[in-house]
């Protein structure tokens, strides 16, 4: 049974070097690489931090109902292909998604058992200045981080688990006890009670 894992956060909270650190950490993880219409960035890979396609192929794309959710920020298309869930369940993984708080929701819907994680700064003040050390740009673009960011984080209490990246060796810890932690939920381990209660002369369905 393959459990989705979406993570959530406000730029500059940490997610990206936590959902890395988790996923080298947990072989029986895999990454979904979303979609998007903007420019690449920097040293940015297709592929690699996102495949990068045209507007008319994400609207094709969008309408043939190829992602299991999606959204426009700053004009711009983002979305979560299903190829991604499919492959995770046909080989037995667990799949990470990082999205956004709409995406969140939009899956959520989809896929009600996934489990969500809301990744939060420790304060607005080391907030802005974790942006200010990654270079986000002019005291203008940081201002608007920092709006969003609040928006994104009236929506904390929609997630199963809330992390505060104090600490990054902490932090992961804790992901990675969340994740364990839905591993044997019992929903999860149906598959290997069964046999045990069949043992016993009873059937789980009629239990």
């Amino acid at each position: 049974m393959t459990t989705v894992f979406i993570i959530s956060a406000p730029s500059g909270s940490g997610k990206s070097t936590l959902v890395d650190r988790l996923l080298k950490a947990d072989a029986r993880l895999v990454f979904s690489i979303s979609h998007t219409t903007r420019e690449r960035r920097g040293a940015e890979a297709d592929g690699q931090n996102y495949h990068f396609i045209s507007r008319e192929e994400f609207e094709r794309r969008l309408s043939a109902d190829e992602f299991l959710e999606s959204a426009q920020v700053f004009g711009n298309y983002y979305g979560t292909h299903r190829r991604y869930l499919d492959q995770a369940r046909r080989t037995g993984h667990d799949l990470v998604l990082d999205i956004d708080v709409q995406g969140e929701r939009q899956l959520k819907e989809k896929i009600p058992d996934a489990v969500s994680i809301f990744v939060l700064a420790p304060s607005r003040v080391i907030l802005e200045s974790r942006l200010r050390a990654r270079s986000e740009g002019s005291d203008q673009v940081i201002e608007r981080r920092l709006r969003e960011a609040a928006e994104e984080i009236r929506n904390y209490h929609r997630y199963d688990y809330v992390l505060v990246n104090q600490d990054v060796e902490d932090s992961v810890r804790q992901l990675r006890a969340i994740v364990e932690a839905e591993r044997i939920r019992r929903i999860r381990m149906e598959e290997k009670i069964r046999p045990i209660l069949s043992s016993f002369g009873m059937d789980l369905d009629k239990r």
